[in-house]
């Protein structure tokens, strides 16, 4: 009886083992720069040019606020959605941000974009059918899209699909890899241009990408999304820790 009780055991804490044996990436952040340190949104401002702004009917690019540390996002009205950007315009860089969105709202972390909301985008489209850490060209040209898996009906079931790298986590384990109402990391690099762009989850490499040609600036701000459409005024998108490296 004895060795059936510890043979669960054991059972159980090698299980608990394999399952978190995701391939993680071990970073030096220690060169990064906080630009949203959850005190302000200072250096950050509003654009409602995007197609996401109805802005010939409102002037707002969705509602904004600083709440508990995060900057929160939702639609201000039915449907009404829009971009905040970084004033400051970033060329080749690195960029974290800790996310705990609602199960819902469709989202986006923006490089180098501009105020129309043209850029390369870190997909968060955080509902059913939607995708994380996929490269999707918001607004640029080439039909650029990007992803290894989809969301199905629920946050802890996926699907994974052929894209230019396998998905790194199996359906299986996508509970344990991803934490549903806790702060994950997303992690993006954009370097070069055309550029190279690199995605992570929980520091685990989810996708790459080479653009073949120019169809951007070299510049542009770091933005996040609430995507326009629906009504999501009473589901929220929430980032928080958000920094960046550059380098020439």
């Amino acid at each position: 009886m004895r060795c059936f009780g510890l043979l669960v055991v054991c059972a159980v804490f090698f299980s608990s083992i394999e399952a978190a044996d995701f391939p993680r990436e071990k970073f030096d952040d220690s060169a990064f720069e906080t630009i949203f340190d959850g005190k302000s949104l200072k250096g950050w401002h509003v654009s409602t040019q995007t197609g996401h702004s109805a802005a010939s009917m409102h002037t707002s690019g969705g509602r904004w606020k600083l709440e508990d540390g995060a900057i929160i996002g939702s639609q201000d009205i039915p449907g009404n959605g829009g971009i905040i950007l970084t004033d400051r315009a970033f060329g080749n860089f690195e960029v974290i941000v800790e996310m705990k969105n609602d199960f819902g709202p469709d989202s986006g972390l923006f490089l180098r974009s501009n105020e129309r909301g043209q850029a390369y985008q870190y997909m968060i489209d955080y509902h059913g059918g939607g995708n994380l850490a996929g490269i999707y060209g918001e607004g640029l040209s080439g039909g650029i899209h990007h992803r290894n898996f989809d969301f199905l009906d629920a946050v802890t079931k996926i699907k994974t699909i052929d894209s230019l790298i396998p998905c790194p986590v199996q359906p299986a384990d996508w509970p344990q890899f991803w934490k549903h109402g806790e702060w994950n990391e997303l992690r993006a690099r954009i370097e070069s241009n055309p550029p190279k762009i690199t995605t992570w989850i929980n520091q685990v490499k989810f996708m790459e990408f080479t653009d073949t040609e120019k169809r951007h600036s070299d510049t542009g701000s770091i933005a996040l999304q609430v995507h326009g459409g629906g009504d999501y005024t009473k589901q929220y998108v929430r980032y928080r820790n958000v920094r960046v490296k550059e380098w020439k």
